[in-house]
C-alpha cells in the first residue's frame, strides 16, 4: 500500500528539520477524497510529492480540522505540528513524499 511521508525543509531543497513517523496511508486514506472539497489535501498523491509553504499552510490546517473522523489517524497530529513548524520556521516548507 502506498504510503505518502511527511517532513519540514529548510529551503526547497534544503536539510530536513523534521520528519513524522507516520505516513499517510494513501488508499484507505486520501484516494476517494472529494479535491473540490479538499483541494490541498486531494492534491496528495502516492507518487509524487507536495510542498505547502507558510502561506498555504493555514488552509491545509482548516482541510485537516474537515476531514471525516475515519480519515484520521496519527497522521493528522504529526501533520498538525509539521504545520505549526512551517507557520514558526522562516524558509521552511511541509512537503509530502510520496514513495
Amino acid at each position: 500500500m502506498p504510503v505518502i511521508n511527511m517532513e519540514v525543509r529548510r529551503e526547497l531543497c534544503g536539510a530536513v528539520v523534521a520528519r513524522a513517523k507516520s505516513g499517510v496511508a494513501w488508499e484507505t486514506t486520501l484516494v476517494d477524497l472529494d479535491r473540490t472539497a479538499f483541494p490541498l489535501i486531494g492534491a496528495l498523491i502516492p507518487y509524487g510529492d507536495a510542498v505547502f509553504n507558510e502561506l498555504q499552510v493555514p488552509e491545509l490546517l482548516r482541510e485537516l480540522d474537515r476531514l471525516p473522523a475515519d480519515r484520521g489517524g496519527a497522521w493528522m497530529d504529526e501533520a498538525r505540528d509539521l504545520c505549526d513548524l512551517v507557520l514558526r520556521g522562516t524558509h521552511h516548507y511541509l512537503v509530502f513524499v510520496g514513495d
